[in-house]
Formats: C-alpha cells, structure tokens, sequence
C-alpha cells in the first residue's frame, strides 16, 4: 500500500510532462489527461482512507542517502490524507472549470502540463516523511506559482505579480530550508516522525528561537501573513482557475499546513504565541478591512483570503488543542467556499467583460442560478448559520474567550475577532448585494447571461458541500475532521462537538453582533464604496508593492551597486583576484583551526628525473601566465605544454587512466579554445616600454604574483599532506579492496567514479550540461569583433587561387589547402568512434571509461569540422547535441532509480558474470549502463560547444557584408 504514495506524488508529474510535449492545438486531450489525472488521485486517496483512521500512518520510503538520513520518505495519516483529498478534489473541479473559462487562443496544453506539476508538487509536500524532502517540494511549489501566476506572461501585471511572488515565498523557503535543517540536527534526524515525536527536546534546546522563527517566516510568507500579505492581491493577474486553486487547497494553504503539521512541536511557548498571535490577528484584522473597499471583484476575495488566513493562524497561535481542531475545521471551509466564489467571480468575468464592481449590479436577472451559488457561497464566508463557515467561526469565538497566555494580545484577541467578522460581512454582502442586485448593468462589454453548464457544474458541487456541511456536519465532515484532528494532536486530541446548535451562548452573541454590525456598516457605506474611491480610509498610502518595489531598488541599485563598486568591477582580473584571495583566506582559517601544520609534514626522497620534469612543466606554465596578456597564441602553447606534463606526471605515478583522460581533456580543449581566439579580437601591447611603468602597475603585478605564489604554495602543501600520508590512514586501500568485490570491476578510477562516487558523478555531468547550454546560449548571442573578419590568409590565398582558375570545378574548395589532411581526418571518423567504443567497453576494468570514450568521440566530430567545414559536415551528419545529452542524463539517472525495484538506494549497481554462446564468461555490471549515460552526455555538451563555435563562420559573412555597408555609409 505505502508505495502507492509514490504513484499518487508522481503520476502528476508525468501527466505534466506528457502535456508539455503536445501540440498547442490539443486542447481536448490536454484536459481529459489533467481530468484523469486528479481523478485518479482522488480515487486513490479514497481508497487509503482506511489506512490511515484511528492515528494509523502510511509510509513509503526509497533509498537516498541513507548513511546520512536522507531517503525519499513518504507518509499519511489523516491530516495529509484531507489535505490531499482537498488538493486532489478540487483539482479535478478546476479542471473541468478552466475546459470553458480558458480562452481557445490560450496555449491550454501548456496552462495544464503547469497545472499538473503545481499539483505534484503540492501533494509531494503535503505527503513528505523526510523534513529536506519537504523543503524541495516548497520551494516547487513557489517555482511553478511564479510560471502560473505569469501565465499570461504579455500581461505586465502578471509578471510583475508572478515575480512578487517569487522573491517573497522562495525568499521564505529559503529560511524555512535552514530552520527544518537546524530542527534535524537537534533531533539528530530528517526522519518527519521523529521529529514529531520530540516536541520537549525541541522546546527546550538553546536553538528553538532560531528555528521557529526561521519556520515561521517560510509559514507566514506562504500564507500572506502580516507583513508578507501584499504579494497575494497582485498574484490575482493569474486566470481564474489559477486563482481558485491557489486561494482554496494549494499554495496559500501550504503555510498553515506547515503551522499545524508542526504544532505538536513548536506551539504552547510565549515565542509562538505572541509573534505567531500578533501576525494572525493584524492579518484577520487589515484583510478584512482591505476587502471591503476592493473595486475588482478577485481583489475583494484576495483579501478576504488573506484575512481568512490570519483567522487559522490566530487560532493554531492559542496553543490550545480545541483552537487546533477549529483551525483545521475551518482550513477544511475555507477551501469550499473560497474555490466557489473565485469560480462564480471567474464566471461573471467570463460572461459580462469585466471584474470591476463599480460596474456590475443587477445581474440577478440575468443568472439567476450563478446567483444564487454565489450568495450562498458568500453567507458561508460571512459565517451564517446552518452554512460551514459559521460552525468553524463558532469555534474561534469559542477560544477567543478563553485565556490563553495572560496578556494584552490575550484580552484584546475575542474585541479584534468579532470587528473582523463583521467586515467580513460587510466584504461579503458588498459582494452580494452590490453585484446581482440594484438597476440593470449598462455599460458592461458583453451582454450577461448564464455559463455552460459543465462551467457551472464546479460551483454548484462545492456550495452543496457547504450546505451539508453546515446542516449535519457530525455525519459528513465529522468522521474525516476527527481522523486528522488525532493524527495531528495524538493524546492531546480533546472533546469536541459539531453540533449546529449549543445553545444561546457568547460565542452565539457574538455572531449576532458581527452580522447586525456587518449589515448596519454596509448599508451606511454602500453609497461610498460605489464611488471611484481606491483603496481604504486611513491606511491608502499604506500599498505593500510599492513598499516592495522600494526595497528592491534599495537592494539591488544602492547596496549592490555600492558593493559592486568596492569588490568587483567589469574586468575580468580584478574578480579572479577577489574570488581567488577569498579562498585562500577561506581555506587557510579552515585548515589552521583543524590543525593543519605545514612543519609537521614529512619530507620524502625526490628523483631527479621527476623534479626536472616539474620543473620543466612550472616553466611551461609561468611562461603561459606571463603571455597570457599579449599573445593568445603562444600562451596556449604553453599551456598545452604545462598540460602534457600533468599528463607525463600521472603517468610516472602509474594512473594510466588519469592520464588518458588528462592526454584526451588537453586535445579537445585547446582545439575549442583555438577555434573560439579566431573570433576574438587582436590584442595590442599596451606597454611597450618596461621602464614607462608606474609605480602602481609595479605594486598591482606583484600583488598578484604574490596572490598566485600564495595559493600555489598552499595547494603543493595541502597535496603533499595528503599523498605522504601512512597508508593505513588512507581511504584508497578501501577503494582497492572493494572495487572488485563490490563495484565488479578491477579499474578502481572508474569504479569509483560510476559507483562509491556516483553521485558526484552525476552532479559533475548535469553541471557540464549546464555549462554547455550556457555556452551556447552566450556563443548564439555572440558577435565577431571587428578586426576577426576578415578571412585567415590560408584562405584568402586559396580563394585567389580559385578566382585565377575559373574552370575549376570548386565544389568544396574552402579546404583545399588542406586537400591530403582533409581527406586523412574524414577517414579517421569510423577508426576513432571504434577507439571510443573499445575505450568504453574496456574502462570498468582497464584504463577507458565512459568520460574518456566521449571526448575521444568528440574529437572525431571536431576531426570533420576542421577538414571539411560547417556547411559540409552539418548537410552529412545529422548532429543532434541536445538529444545527446537529454537522454544521456535521462540514461544516468534512470539507471541510478533502477535500483529502487530491487529495494537498494539509489545508484547502487549491481554487477555478475554472464554466459553468451560463443563468446564465454564476461563481466556485466550495471554501472556500465550508467557509464553510457556519461558518454552519451560528453559527446553532446562537446559537439554543442564546437557547433556553437563553428556557426561563427557562418555568420562572418554576413556581418562583414554588415560592416562594409555601415562603411560605405559613413563615407557617403
């Protein structure tokens, strides 16, 4: 059962990638799969119910990282499990709700692969048992909000919105990301389930502030708490459906989760209550009022979510097991009508043109029936009775009275709590009454009338809840509420009731003034809201984006730009010098304070030959250092040079496969490096007289050459230490002898590259597809310098020799200087792709390897560029890099999860001898398909770079045609 955890987390994520890669045209499919999808996780989820009553947990767990407590863990109990009803339930209703609302020119496949990620995303958080594994999918969550919100990314309000939404929520993720880190290390685990078990050792550790408040600003940026609010009116640019699943069971909702999932732990301290207390009850407080004088109608349910919020927050802040239970009550309410009124909002938007509630009265007449949900959805927001809303805002009243924590914020909570019900009545009925009631619309861009059926369907589902809720709640919502109250709360969990009617008590009283109160304070305003007044009495000035918007340009204009102007600077030298002294500083403080003596090193016997060969290579390199300012050419020589000694070096130590690798690495490098100074252009020396130099460019030489004798001493000393170290003090005898006996292979290098170390590995090849991407990218936006133009005189003669000889049949003249080596280098290409293959084939137990396969076949593929051009080679070979390094990575990491079937943790490898008719015994090992993975990879980002190189003589052409005309036209 526990692994249907990770079909329920998963499924979503695989739907999204399917809709991703459709055409824009499939709108029907697109909807039918995300349909299907939150269906099935419905469907699912119902099914594990009974697998998760009476305080049971489900649990699913994967093999990580085990040694350091971090596996893919996921559980339920019944608190994730009516999250995840939620999330999934609505899913399924917005999805039938965006199939009418989105428009046909709206990409939809695109709109649903999003759709369906958001909501993997938020289930893999919802259903994580591992609190780092939390962390990622939180910061998911806020990463696919951002491209949700921005949907409409033409719009400027949406991106702009989108991007407020980033910055506030990851920027929370990321302190969230350290708090749960600081929670494991005084638990001494990432395990959930421990950590909720060790509430007292958590409370009572010197670090618990630092954690809490750490935690909380991840909470409370998520859920729009008071001072972080203000990103989520302007996330309301979003379309509708969008808007209707943030707002009701997703995002928003992930920061009270996380408040109560953690309130077994954290709560019942003054800390929680009085920051967590005085941002729930200043949130309830401002968003209600907010609301009331909100002119778009999705800015009126913005903010009446953000006061809704605050209500649950106030309540978990109590630190009461009933105000626990209320607050998941009213989580369970808020979900239901808020998703109905986004969609009613969604559906006059959709059916008259426009949100703006100066403009919208009298639509009664016209949609009778969205009316009617609508007002009913909004009775149960204002908490009237026999309506959900009312039982859980009965509840509040309830604590709101108790004494909780004796003090101010205490007393004033139950005054603070019946103003904010009653300007939730006010926003409620403004809503009601001020849209569907009064004179017939007259300036409205599209004639009102009902929605599609189907458009409806959604609402009318969610408002049924509502009402069967608020009539007999003990027998619908009670069983489901009770399973995720004791799963949260355990032994804590209290006597609760359900009942509509308690009789005529304060809480009742105070209902009674919120709505009297409500309703007086409307019909005296309800003249003034319909002005074109924007924004509320006293605090208008009071706008958080502006606020925002300051606070960025003070960051990233006055603090970055003013430390831009002290530690960096657009030249390139001056930010190696910044970088490379902060690391040796950095790694001179770590190696003092553990203990590292350079004095207490041994020094061994040197052979001459070995010193002199050094030698040799140090001259090569300060001499390469020295050119590197006035001559490209001959410094890479050099160091090509420096390189072969590094080379020779590995050799002599007998490291035949570094040095393949190291022999292969220097080719292809100083090829695409020679290839790339074509383009650049001409350096001039800047100082043609030693003794002209000042005394400051005297001091800044050697400061740097101090700089570099610095660091290369500390590297020798460091290295030194390490190679003379007594054996037995070594991990390399454990590499030796376990490379055969449990990585199946003799060539410990590869081994340990494919296997011990196969996630550095696969980290190391996702960040050179990285870097070849972005070398790309630059190269793409790349533009020769000027004086890189013209032709290199080798073609130039040759083009001469062309133009003489008119007869000539040219065909594929550009290399003809290079007639026998061109034809020598295109007959290579099959001999080098089968000394790639025997390189591969042999690399798990002989030197070779994946690594050193792909560059020897990437230099087959440069081979052909040199001999015979771009153009000739590109209409041959059907060259595909990024296909190459697509399914290389997707090959790496799918062999790595390959162990998961057979119950080991990931990138165990697996090896065996196996016999083959005619051929005998040989050796399989399951890293060698990981192996394939890096080859394939190399040879993409490789040949990616060449290509991106190589266009550059494409586009010559055509900018000095450019720069001839620019010419012509000055001296005209």
């Amino acid at each position: 059962m526990g692994n249907l955890l990770f079909a329920l987390v998963f499924l979503p994520f695989l739907s999204c990638l399917v809709a991703a890669l459709v055409p824009t045209s499939a709108r029907g499919f697109a909807t039918w799969l995300a349909g299907l999808t939150s269906l099935f996780a419905l469907a699912l989820t119902a099914g594990l119910y009974p697998s998760v009553t009476d305080g049971a947990i489900l649990r699913a767990e994967l093999g990580w990282l085990p040694d350091l407590g971090l596996n893919l863990t996921l559980r339920m109990d019944g608190f994730a499990w009516l999250f995840t009803v939620l999330i999934s339930a609505i899913g399924l209703l917005v999805v039938v709700y965006a199939r009418y609302y989105m428009s046909p020119e709206d990409p939809v496949p695109r709109f649903f692969s999003l759709f369906l990620a958001f909501m993997g995303s938020m289930l893999g958080l919802i259903l994580s048992g591992n609190i780092v594994l939390l962390a990622i999918f939180w910061e998911l969550t806020s990463i696919v909000s951002f491209l949700l919100i921005g949907y409409w990314h033409h719009n400027a309000a949406a991106r702009d919105g989108a991007r407020m939404a980033l910055i506030v929520t990851a920027t929370g993720g990321l302190c969230l990301l350290v708090g749960l880190l600081l929670l494991g290390h005084i638990v001494g685990s990432y395990d959930l389930d421990v950590v909720l078990a060790s509430g007292a050792k958590i409370r009572a550790h010197p670090l618990y502030l630092s954690v809490l408040l750490l935690i909380l600003m991840g909470a409370l940026t998520k859920s729009a708490q008071f001072p972080f609010h203000f990103w989520l009116p302007h996330a309301m640019a979003a379309p509708t459906p969008v808007s209707a699943y943030l707002h009701s069971a997703t995002m928003v909702k992930a920061g009270v989760f996380l408040l109560t999932r953690f309130w077994p732990v954290l709560a019942g301290t003054d800390a929680w209550f009085w920051v967590v207390g005085t941002a729930g009850l200043t949130t309830l407080l401002l968003g209600a009022y907010f609301a009331i004088f909100q002119q778009d109608l999705k800015g009126l349910l913005a903010y009446s979510t953000i006061s809704h919020l605050g209500l649950i927050t106030v309540l978990l802040s109590l630190g009461s097991p009933i105000a626990a239970v209320a607050a998941i009550f009213h989580t369970v309410n808020h979900a239901t009508f808020k998703a109905s009124l986004f969609m009613a909002a969604g559906i006059i938007d959709h059916e008259t043109g426009t949100r703006d509630l100066r403009r919208l009265t009298g639509l009664a007449r016209y949609m009778p029936i969205t009316a009617t949900l609508a007002m009913v959805a909004s009775a149960a927001m204002a908490g009237v009775p026999l309506l959900n809303g009312f039982l859980s805002k009965e509840m509040f009243f309830a604590e709101a009275i108790e004494t909780h924590v004796p003090s101010a914020l205490d007393t004033i909570t139950p005054y603070i709590a019946t103003l904010a019900s009653m300007f939730s009545v006010v926003y409620s009925l403004r809503f009601i009454h001020g849209v569907f009631f009064g004179p017939p619309p007259t300036d409205l861009p599209i004639k009102p009338h009902e929605p599609p059926h189907w458009m409806r369907a959604p609402v009318e589902f969610l408002v049924f809840v509502c009402l069967v809720i608020g009539i007999i709640p003990a027998w619908t919502i009670g069983p489901f509420l009770h399973t995720a109250v004791i799963s949260v709360l355990g032994a804590q969990t209290p006597v609760y009731s359900l009942a509509v009617w308690h009789g005529f008590n304060l809480p009742l009283l105070m209902s009674i003034i919120a709505l009297a109160g409500g309703i007086l304070l409307y019909v005296l305003m309800r003249n003034y809201l319909k002005s074109s007044i924007e924004g509320p009495p006293l605090l208008r000035e009071l706008q958080g984006k502006r606020i925002f918007e300051r606070v960025l340009v003070t960051i990233s204009w006055k603090w970055a730009r003013s430390l831009e102007k002290t530690i960096a600077t657009r030249r390139l030298q001056p930010q190696l010098r910044v970088l490379a002294g902060f690391s040796l500083a950095s790694a001179a403080v770590v190696l003092y304070l553990g203990g590292f003596r350079p004095a207490a090193m041994a020094l061994s016997d040197v052979d001459p030959a070995f010193a002199f060969l050094w030698l040799i290579g140090a001259a090569f390199a300060i001499a390469a250092a020295y050119q590197a300012k006035f001559h490209r050419l001959a410094s890479l020589v050099l160091l090509g040079g420096a390189g072969l000694v590094t080379c020779l070096s590995f050799v002599w130590m007998s490291a035949p496969d570094l040095a393949v690798t190291q022999l292969l690495v220097e080719i292809v490098t100083t090829v695409l490096i020679l290839l790339g100074l074509r383009w650049l252009p001409k350096r001039l020396q800047l100082v043609e007289d030693e003794e002209r130099l000042t005394f400051g460019v005297r001091m800044r030489r050697l400061r740097d050459l101090v700089l570099a004798v610095a660091i290369g001493i500390g590297m020798m000393l460091i290295s030194y230490s390490i190679m003379t170290r007594p054996v037995s003090e070594s991990i390399s005898s454990y590499f030796l002898d376990k490379a055969y006996s449990e990585g199946g292979g003799r060539n410990v290098v590869n081994v340990i590259l494919v296997d011990f170390r196969g996630f550095d590995t696969l980290g190391e090849i996702t960040v050179l597809c990285i870097v070849a991407l972005s070398v790309y990218a630059l190269l793409r936006r790349f533009r020769p310098a000027s004086d890189s133009l013209e032709l290199p005189q080798q073609q130039q003669v040759q083009n001469a020799f062309d133009d003489a000889q008119p007869e000539r049949n040219k065909g594929d003249t550009a290399t003809d200087y290079l007639a026998i080596p061109s034809v020598l280098m295109k007959w290579l290409f099959p001999i080098i792709g089968m000394l790639a293959a025997f390189l591969f084939f042999r690399g798990h137990d002989l030197p070779g390897g994946g690594f050193a396969a792909g560059i020897t076949m990437s230099i087959a593929f440069i081979l052909q560029y040199m001999a015979k051009g771009t153009r000739w080679v590109e209409e041959r070979l059907r060259i595909l890099p990024l296909r190459w390094m697509s399914v290389g990575l997707i090959f790496a990491s799918l062999t790595g999860a390959g162990a998961w079937a057979f119950g080991y943790p990931f990138l165990t490898s697996a090896f065996r001898y196996v016999d083959i008719p005619l051929i005998g015994t040989i050796p399989l090992a399951t890293a060698v398909l990981f192996d394939l993975g890096v080859f394939l990879l190399v040879v993409g980002a490789t040949v990616l770079i060449l290509i991106a190189l190589a266009h550059q003589s494409i586009r010559s052409p055509r900018a000095q045609a450019r720069a001839l005309k620019a010419k012509l036209k000055e001296v005209v």
